[in-house]
């Protein structure tokens, strides 16, 4: 996997460069002090993936993954930084983000989360992604007093027990606990949210989180 390395700290870039080059299925194809250098370089480099800071001189990381993600979309950017605003976090993400993570990350953990963003699964902070939610179901309406058996979105219908998974879902439950909660196989459950995914047009499990937050299902 390439990886571009984008921080306007030059000794944190070197130091996250040095770290992920003993990983052997990591090569550091590059480091960027800012945004503008950021898309040149992945322009130049091709990276697979590109590990971006939030705040930046010239181009902040918010600015620099919406312009990578418009001009290069096939490469996945990561984001990595100090800053654990949410309003930081969602605007990566409507960016294009592929995840949100912190510099604190341990150096194993952060070569996984590049593994697994490569491979197309979503990283997202766990401290994070939960006062996210909390503060999404905060500011929703209350849930009705009837739960509906089906969920109407513009052409999109949930079934009962797709409603049930989601909700499930946006409340931070794993595949593993929602199947012992609802008496079903992991196998299922992970189809079934897929399904969910396929139906409502959404990029991953954050997102349908959101969604349901956003719609007053739980």
């Amino acid at each position: 996997m390439r990886v571009l390395v984008v921080d306007d700290q030059p000794i944190i870039a070197q130091g996250i460069a040095t770290i992920l080059g003993y990983q052997p299925d990591i090569e550091v194809v590059g480091t960027a002090a800012d945004g503008q250098e950021a898309v040149k370089l992945a322009h130049e480099h091709q990276p697979d993936i590109v590990l971006m800071d939030v705040r930046m001189p010239k181009l902040d990381g918010v600015a620099a993954t919406a312009q990578m993600h418009r001009e290069l979309p096939t490469i996945r950017i990561l984001m990595l930084t100090t800053f654990d605003d949410e309003a930081y976090v969602v605007d990566a993400l409507r960016a294009g983000a592929s995840g949100y993570l912190l510099k604190d990350i341990p150096a194993n953990e952060l070569a996984q989360a590049i593994r697994a963003v490569y491979g197309g699964t979503y990283q997202l902070n766990p401290a994070i992604a939960q006062r996210l939610i909390a503060g999404l179901k905060g500011a929703s309406a209350p849930p009705p007093a009837t739960p509906h058996p089906v969920v109407s979105a513009p052409d999109v219908d949930l079934t009962t027990r797709e409603l049930e998974i989601l909700r499930l879902l946006a409340r931070g439950a794993t595949n593993k606990e929602i199947a012992a909660q609802l008496f079903l196989t992991e196998g299922t459950v992970k189809n079934h949210v897929s399904n969910i995914l396929l139906r409502l047009g959404l990029r991953d499990r954050t997102h349908a989180a959101v969604y349901a937050h956003e719609h007053g299902l739980l």
